[in-house]
C-alpha cells in the first residue's frame, strides 16, 4: 500500500505507514506489524490498518459512542486495502476478508480474542468456494467467522458453541473438526447462526461493513471489559491507554496439508536457552494453536514437513530479535507453502529465561550490558530465590487468594502464635492461618513456614512483616471461613481443614492446597550471578537490607547487601522469652524499677548486637532505636479484666484465696489503663519515648557501643555504626536525644564522625518541611516512607486494605496502593523536598530510604532520580533492589544519548 500524508488528527494508519515508535498511538501490535511491514516487506505481512489508542479513548470519553469522522477514515483506509489486494471486501465472486484483532501499548493476554474471516455471508461463501476449488475450506472459513463472531462480538456463551460443536461430531463420527464435511461443515454454520439469533434476537448479519463496524466496537468495549480490568490492575496499566483495532488481510492456513499456522520464539520461552520454540498445527487456522482442541506440534517438526517455511521462519526470527534486541514471540500462517508473519512482540518469560538471554545477548554482541538489563523485568526475580511448587506437580486448587510475599510452604494448620512457636520448638513444620494479624503474631512469623490469612492486601500486616521475614504469605482469601476459636478453615465446596491438617501455600500466585506439594528450593545460576555482577558495576544507588537479627544479617550479605539499612530493636524483643521482660520494664512503675528491669534487657540486647555486628564487619549499619506502639508489648486491657474477674470469682467462692495474683492484676490493669492511648500509632512512641523516658534509650546506646567494643576486640573489626533516632518531628528533639548518645559514647572513648554518626528517620511531614533546621543535628537522613505515606496520606496500612482499597481502585482513585509503590506526587515529593533542603544545611548529608518502598522496582527508580544514596529492603529483595537500582542507571543513561 503507497505511503500518504497524515494529519495530526487522524484515527486511522495503514501498515504501511507506522513504526515500532509509535506504539503509544497504534499500540503493540499495530506498531510492531507496521514495522515488520518496513523490514520484512508487503510480500511476507499481510496489509492492513490500524484504528488508533487515540479513537478508543474518544470513544470512552464519549459515553461508548463512535468519534466524529472515524466511519469515514476507516471507508477509505479499507478502499485503500481493496485496492491493494485487487479484491473487495465482501464481494460475492471473490471476497477480500479480513481479521480484526485488539493491541494496547503493553501486551495484554486474553483482553479480547480475535475475529477471523470477517467479510463471509451466505453470498461471499460460495464465491470463495468456486474461487478457490476448494469447498470445504470455504465453509471451514464461515463457520469460524460465525463462531468467533458471535462468542467475541456479541457474547454467544463458549460452552453452547461447544455444545454444538460436539453434537455434530457426535451425529457424523467424527473426533476432530478436521474430520468434518463440506455438508457436516455447512450444517455447523446454520446451527451457529440459530444460536446466534436465539442469542442476540437478530439474524447473523450479512452485509460485510456491519460485520466489521460491531468487530471495531467490541474491541473499544473489550476495554473495559472485566478481565482487561482486572490484568490491567495487576500489571499497573492505566485505564487512559485505550486500545488500537487492527484490521489485515486474511490468509488462511486451513487449505490443506501444505498450509498451517503456529507461535514460534526466538529462543526458548521457559528456559531462554539459544533454540527457537513453538507450536504449530497443519491445515489450521492461528485459534487453533491457542484453543488447546487439537494437540499441536514441535516448531522444530515442521522442518520435515514444510523445510522451504520452516528455513525462512528461522532466517525472520533471527532477523526480528536482531532488530528488536529482545526475545521476539511471533505468530506466523503458511498459505500453501508461502509464510507470512501476523505479528511479533518481545516475549513474555519466566525470570530464569529473562536472566539467560540477558547474559546470552551480551555474549552474542546482541546488547551491551545496559541494554540487556533492561530487558529484565526486576519484580520478576522474586521467583529466583524462593522455593517453589514442583512445577511437574499435579495440584488441586483448594482457594487463591493475594500472592503477598513470595514462596512457596507447607505444614500443619496452626491457628494462633503460641501454637507456630510451640511446633516450630518440636520441630514441626506448620504453616500460620489467621483472619488477619496483628503485632503480637510477630513471634509466630518467625517459626512458621507460612502464612495464610483470609483478609488484607498486599500492604496487610501479614504481607510487610512475611515480606520483611522472607516467609511465603498469602492474604485476602476471601473464599475461605477461618474459625480461629473453632480450630478449622472451611472452604468452598463443604471442605473443612482442622488444626494440624496438612496446607500449602504458593505466595508467589497466591495458590492454597491441601496437597502434600513437593517444593523445590530456588538455585541461583551462574547466568543470574553474572547479571548480579554487572548490576554492581553499573549502579549507582547503594543497596542495604533491613535486619534484625544476625541471621537475617548474614542472609543479607550472601544477598549482595552493602550494609544494613534498618535494624529494628523493638523487633528483638518479640521472641516468647524476651516479650516478659519487655513488658515487665513498660509496666514499671518509676523510674528505679524501670532501670531495674532494662538492666535485665541489656546484655540481651548486646549479645543480639554483637551477632550483627560480626556479621556486618566493614559496612554500615543503621540501628533504630526504640520505637514501639507501646501497646503492641502490653496484655490487652479486656483479657486483664477477665482475668482478673474470674480470679476474684474464684477466691469469693474459696474463701479469699489467690489474693497475691489478684492484686499483681489489679495493679497490672491500672498500668494498662495508663498506657492506655487512643491512637498509639500517633501517640508515646519513636523520640517521644525517649525523652519521656531517657533511661530507655540510655540502656540500648550502651548496648550498642559495649557490642562495638567487644566486637573490636574479639575480631579486630567492626561496622560502620550509625545511631538513628525515630520520628522526630522538631529539631530540639534530635538535639536532645543526640546529646544522650554522645553522652555514652563519650565515655567510652569514641568520637561521633568517626566511630560512628547519629542521624534520624524522617517518616513525618513536618520533618520534611523542616529538614533544613533538623539537619543541624543529624548526620545522615533516613527516609521511613511506611509511616510517611500513613501521615501523609492519612492512611492506616493494617485498615485501608481491608476497608476501602479496594474501592478506590475500581473508581480510579488509586491505580495502585501507594504502600506497594510510592505515591511519587505527594509522598515522592516531600522525599525531594526533604533532601534538598537538607543538603542546603549540610551539603554532604548522607540520604536513605528504609521504607518497604526500598525493595520495589518503580520506587527505587524514582529515588534514583532524587538524589538518595541508598534503599534497604528486606534481604530478600536485595537482589531484586541491585537490578532495579541498575536498571535505573542505565535507562538515564540510554536518555542522555
Amino acid at each position: 500500500m503507497t505511503e500518504r500524508a497524515v494529519p495530526d488528527t487522524t484515527f486511522v494508519y495503514d501498515f504501511a505507514q507506522g513504526s515500532r515508535e509509535r506504539r503509544d498511538l497504534l499500540g503493540g501490535k499495530g506498531a510492531n506489524v507496521a514495522e515488520m511491514t518496513r523490514i520484512l516487506g508487503a510480500d511476507r505481512v499481510p496489509a492492513g490498518f490500524t484504528i488508533t489508542t487515540e479513537a478508543c479513548v474518544a470513544y470512552m470519553e464519549a459515553d461508548r459512542t463512535e468519534p466524529d469522522g472515524l466511519a469515514a477514515e476507516v471507508a477509505g483506509a479499507l478502499a485503500r486495502l481493496e485496492t491493494h489486494v485487487g479484491k473487495r471486501l465482501g464481494d460475492d465472486a471473490d471476497p477480500l476478508l479480513v481479521s480484526v484483532r485488539s493491541g494496547a501499548r503493553e501486551s495484554m493476554p486474553g483482553m479480547m480474542d480475535t475475529v477471523l474471516n470477517l467479510g463471509l455471508n451466505d453470498r461471499s461463501v460460495e464465491g470463495l468456494a468456486a474461487k478457490t476449488g476448494n469447498a470445504r475450506f470455504a465453509w471451514d472459513s464461515y463457520r469460524r467467522f460465525v463462531q468467533m463472531f458471535g462468542n467475541v462480538v456479541r457474547g454467544v456463551p463458549s460452552e453452547r458453541i461447544e455444545a454444538t460443536i460436539r453434537a455434530l461430531k457426535g451425529e457424523h463420527g467424527a473426533t476432530l473438526d478436521t474430520d468434518l464435511d463440506v455438508d457436516a461443515l455447512r450444517e455447523l454454520t446454520a446451527r451457529f447462526k440459530t444460536l446466534f439469533e436465539e442469542h442476540t434476537g437478530e439474524p447473523f448479519p450479512q452485509e460485510p461493513g456491519e460485520q466489521l463496524r460491531q468487530s471495531i466496537r467490541a474491541v473499544f468495549d473489550s476495554w473495559m471489559g472485566e478481565r482487561a480490568i482486572h490484568y490491567r490492575r495487576i500489571n499497573r496499566i492505566p485505564d487512559a491507554w485505550g486500545t488500537a483495532v487492527n484490521v489485515q488481510q486474511m490468509v488462511f492456513g486451513n487449505k490443506g496439508d501444505t498450509s498451517g499456522s503456529g507461535v514460534a520464539f526466538s529462543r526458548d520461552e521457559v528456559t531462554g536457552e539459544p533454540e527457537p520454540s513453538g507450536d504449530f498445527l497443519q491445515n489450521a487456522q492461528g485459534e487453533d494453536v491457542v484453543s488447546g482442541v487439537r494437540n499441536t506440534r514441535d516448531i522444530a517438526e515442521l522442518a520435515e514437513i514444510m523445510p522451504a517455511a520452516h528455513a525462512e521462519l528461522m532466517e525472520i526470527l533471527r532477523t526480528l530479535e536482531r532488530h528488536y534486541g529482545d526475545m521476539q514471540d511471533t505468530e506466523f500462517t503458511i498459505e500453501e507453502g508461502h509464510l507470512y508473519m501476523l505479528q511479533t512482540r518481545n516475549a513474555k518469560r519466566p525470570a530464569q529465561a529473562a536472566v539467560r538471554f540477558a547474559v546470552d545477548a551480551v555474549h552474542e554482541g546482541l546488547l551491551d550490558r545496559d541494554g540487556a538489563l533492561l530487558t529484565i523485568d526486576a519484580s520478576a526475580l522474586d521467583a529466583l530465590l524462593h522455593p517453589t511448587f514442583d512445577p511437574s506437580a499435579e495440584i488441586h486448587q483448594l482457594a487463591r487468594g493475594v500472592a503477598a510475599s513470595p514462596g512457596a510452604a507447607k505444614g500443619a494448620v496452626v491457628f494462633t502464635a503460641d501454637e507456630a512457636v510451640a511446633a516450630a520448638a518440636e520441630g514441626r513444620a506448620v504453616v500460620l492461618v489467621r483472619p488477619f494479624t496483628e503485632a503480637e503474631d510477630v513471634a509466630g512469623f518467625h517459626a512458621a513456614k507460612g502464612i495464610l490469612t483470609s483478609e488484607g492486601g498486599k500492604a496487610s500486616h501479614a504481607a510487610l512483616v512475611a515480606r520483611g521475614m522472607g516467609r511465603p504469605c498469602v492474604c485476602g482469601a476471601s473464599t475461605l471461613e477461618i474459625d480461629v476459636e473453632g480450630g478449622e478453615i472451611r472452604a468452598p465446596g463443604g471442605v473443612v481443614i482442622r488444626a494440624g491438617e496438612q496446607i500449602a501455600i504458593n505466595g508467589s500466585t497466591g495458590l492454597i492446597t491441601t496437597d502434600d506439594v513437593p517444593l523445590v528450593e530456588a538455585e541461583w545460576s551462574e547466568q543470574f550471578e553474572t547479571v548480579l555482577e554487572w548490576c554492581d558495576e553499573l549502579r549507582t544507588l547503594g543497596v542495604r537490607a533491613n535486619a534484625d537479627t544476625p541471621q537475617d544479617a548474614r542472609r543479607a550479605r550472601e544477598f549482595g547487601a552493602e550494609g544494613i539499612g534498618l535494624c529494628r530493636t523493638e523487633h528483638m524483643f518479640m521472641a516468647a522469652d524476651r516479650q516478659p521482660k519487655m513488658r515487665a520494664m513498660i509496666l514499671a512503675d518509676g523510674e528505679e524499677e524501670r532501670r531495674a528491669a532494662l538492666e535485665q534487657l541489656r546484655p540481651l540486647q548486646q549479645e543480639d548486637f554483637e551477632g550483627l555486628f560480626e556479621a556486618m564487619a566493614g559496612v554500615p549499619v543503621c540501628i533504630r532505636l526504640l520505637d514501639p506502639p507501646l501497646h503492641e508489648f502490653l496484655p490487652q486491657r479486656h483479657e486483664v479484666e477477665a482475668e482478673l474477674a474470674d480470679l476474684r470469682s474464684a477466691g469469693a467462692a474459696e474463701g479469699g484465696a489467690g489474693g497475691g495474683k489478684i492484686a499483681e492484676l489489679e495493679r497490672t490493669l491500672v498500668r494498662v489503663k495508663t498506657l492506655e492511648e487512643v491512637n498509639p500509632m500517633l501517640g508515646t512512641r519513636g523520640c517521644r519515648l525517649g525523652i519521656l523516658f531517657p533511661e530507655i534509650y540510655e540502656m540500648q546506646v550502651v548496648a550498642i557501643f559495649d557490642a562495638v567494643l567487644a566486637v573490636r576486640e574479639r575480631t579486630g573489626k567492626a561496622p560502620l555504626l550509625e545511631v538513628m533516632i525515630p520520628l522526630v518531628d522538631y529539631e530540639t528533639e534530635l538535639e536532645i536525644l543526640r546529646e544522650l548518645v554522645l553522652d555514652a559514647a563519650t565515655a567510652r572513648g569514641l568520637t561521633v564522625g568517626e566511630d560512628f554518626l547519629v542521624g534520624t528517620m524522617i517518616e513525618l511531614p513536618r520533618a520534611c518541611f523542616q529538614a533544613d533546621n533538623i539537619a543541624h543535628h543529624a548526620d545522615f537522613f533516613s527516609f521511613g516512607t511506611n509511616d510517611l505515606t500513613q501521615t501523609a496520606l492519612g492512611f492506616s496500612r493494617d485498615d485501608v486494605e481491608s476497608k476501602f482499597m479496594g474501592v478506590y481502585l475500581d473508581r480510579k482513585i488509586l491505580d495502585r496502593s501507594p504502600f506497594e509503590t510510592l505515591d511519587t506526587p505527594g509522598v515522592g515529593q516531600m522525599v525531594r523536598m526533604a533532601a534538598w533542603l537538607g543538603r542546603k544545611t549540610k551539603h554532604q548529608l548522607k540520604l536513605g530510604v528504609c521504607g518497604e518502598h526500598g525493595g520495589d522496582p518503580d520506587s527505587i527508580d524514582f529515588f534514583h532520580h532524587s538524589g538518595i544514596d541508598y534503599v534497604s529492603c528486606s534481604p530478600f529483595r536485595v537482589p531484586i533492589a541491585r537490578v532495579a537500582a541498575a536498571r535505573a542507571a542505565a535507562k538515564e543513561r540510554a536518555a542522555a544519548q
